[in-house]
């Protein structure tokens, strides 16, 4: 279908005049898509940002060259057109011949967030690792700014119900394009009417959701209702033993699917919500080794679910575990007790992770979905456009979060309750934060109340300088974690806090014989468990990856004895 021109979302290139005809020869393969405009001056790439802007077109990339006549470097008016179009990516274009004078500020500017990444202007046809780096960017801008050109699933929500927050996010952190639609739309319209309610001649149950990629229609739907409508549940497994199931799909647990099945291990994996985890939330993580142009956590763990169900892992999204009946280790397997049915496993591999720790202040937690969101909930950002925003958290996931939000949000503030961040928070975040202007650091600073009337309005904060309230549009809380182990047997014994003892963090009183278990297994033998759950583990997507790899050659050291 042709889309027309003053639709299509616009790639600026402001490149001197000697380099333009190659970077305007490289960029027309993007013509078809994008309306490619081309510029060769500071001030000639200003006015046509601003006409973009005033016409209200989007621009998904901003190509800049390194030398630029009318400013000193392209790094300068990147900084100026960022303010006008926070949401499009930056990329610096650089000649051969300025490539080694221009590397020392390029890396600086990278640290500090200023831009994306840069790039060598090609020298020659074909350069596809150039377009490779091209490609991600608008294809992240595309997922996270834009409107989904092809819907997924439609979602017609007739109350602003919290609960459609929570589908979306649902939605967004499993990669599958939805758009919302009011009751009285022309799509809401046709959706309602096929209804058996209202053919009965009662009213709809909002939210509706179709899921056309399953051809099924829910009325009154939830979160987990539409992950089991798009990804099944245990009900649909076959009732046989199976060698491995892996309980929760973050990094640790996707990491020993995709090993367990490459390994030839019948591998079964459940997830209460959606894959990924707490790291499937993170807008970009920019410290994962092999990424070195950050990768979204939904990315990270979209292309780890297609590579487990490439070896023949199976998932199931919108299920959780309700009970482990271990087994004796003699013939009789685990059994994994879910609202869905029973799983029986020969071992199995916990990696249930870590839930954000709730603020407990009533007023909030009424407003859940309503402009207060626990973790990233990327899928809420872009209703944060012109609103003040405030973030709660001085970690990782907190400080992305911040940089995300700042993309659309009037401003953001970060709320620490620790005097500084260095303490809890990666350098590069750190940097990163310090110079992005929307963003504001308030240390010692908690929040006391807040409210609104059907959405957040209001915060009340305490800090060094008093008590003030506040006007905000949005609230986000990433306040530390809480093992999500609760529901194990006492058989799995685990510290104070709830995290699970594995190896030689097991009390030497509970050993078997003077020798602790294995280094990632749990105190039951065939139970293993990795990532954030486990005791003493790092709190980092890398090192849950790796203990969830690690699990599989010592599940088939306990199947092969």
């Amino acid at each position: 279908m042709t889309v027309d021109a003053r639709t299509r979302p616009a790639i600026v290139l402001v490149v001197a005049a000697d380099h333009l005809p190659t970077v305007e020869s490289e960029f027309a393969r993007y013509g078809r898509d994008y309306e490619v405009r081309c510029a060769d001056s500071a001030d000639s790439g200003r006015a046509l940002v601003q006409t973009l802007e005033a016409a209200g077109q989007p621009v998904a990339l901003l190509g800049i060259g390194w030398q630029l006549p009318g400013v000193g470097t392209g790094l300068e008016l990147l900084d100026e057109l960022h303010v006008m179009v926070p949401t499009a990516r930056r990329v610096c274009l650089t000649a051969r011949d300025d490539y080694a004078r221009a590397i020392p500020a390029l890396r600086e500017a990278l640290g500090q967030g200023r831009l994306d990444t840069y790039l060598l202007v090609p020298q020659g046809p074909r350069d596809e690792e150039f377009h490779t780096a091209i490609t991600e960017y608008l294809s992240d801008w595309g997922w996270t700014a834009s409107t989904p050109e092809v819907e997924g699933v439609q979602i017609v929500d007739g109350n602003g119900s919290a609960e459609v927050s929570r589908i979306r996010d649902f939605l967004d952190r499993m990669g599958i394009p939805h758009r919302v639609y009011s009751p009285d739309s022309p799509v809401g319209r046709d959706l309602i009417s096929d209804l058996p309610s209202v053919r009965s001649g009662a009213s709809p149950a909002f939210p509706v959701v179709a899921a056309g990629i399953v051809a099924g229609v829910l009325e009154g739907a939830t979160a987990r209702q539409v992950a089991r409508l798009v990804y099944g549940s245990p009900l649909t497994v076959d009732r046989e033993e199976v060698d491995l199931v892996v309980i929760g799909s973050g990094p640790a647990g996707l990491a020993a699917a995709v090993y367990g099945a490459s390994e030839g291990l019948e591998t079964v994996v459940i997830e209460a919500d959606a894959v990924g985890g707490q790291a499937g939330t993170s807008s970009m993580i920019r410290n994962y080794l092999g990424f070195p142009r950050g990768i979204s956590g939904m990315r990270l763990a979209q292309r780890a679910r297609f590579q487990a169900a490439r070896f023949g892992a199976r998932i199931y999204t919108g299920v959780s575990a309700e009970a482990i009946v271990p087994g004796d280790g003699a013939g009789r397997p685990h059994v994994v007790r879910t609202e869905g049915g029973d799983l029986k496993a020969r071992a199995v591999v916990l990696a249930t992770g870590v839930s954000y720790r709730r603020i407990g202040i009533e007023a909030l937690e009424d407003l859940v979905g309503l402009g207060v969101y626990y973790g990233a909930a990327t899928s809420a950002a872009r209703e944060m456009e012109g609103r003040d925003v405030f973030v709660v958290g001085g970690g990782n996931s907190a400080g992305q979060a911040a940089v995300y939000l700042a993309r659309y949000a009037r401003s953001v503030a970060l709320l620490v309750r620790r005097p500084d961040l260095a303490a809890t928070m990666s350098d590069y975040l750190v940097r990163e934060i310090d110079s992005t202007s929307r963003i504001t650091v308030r240390t010692s600073t908690r929040v006391l109340d807040g409210g609104g009337h059907g959405y957040l309005e209001w915060l009340l904060l305490t800090g060094p300088g008093g008590t003030e309230q506040l006007p905000a549009g949005g609230l986000f809380l990433l306040l530390g974690a809480d093992p999500c182990g609760e529901w194990l047997p006492d058989a799995v014994v685990r510290d104070a806090r709830g995290f699970v003892y594995t190896g030689r963090e097991v009390p030497m009183e509970l050993w078997a014989h003077g020798r602790p278990p294995a280094a990632l297994e749990t105190t039951v033998p065939g139970i293993f468990a990795a990532g954030d759950l486990r005791a003493g583990s790092m709190k980092r997507v890398a090192s849950a990856s790796g203990e969830g790899a690690a699990t599989v050659s010592l599940v088939h050291a306990y199947l092969s004895p």
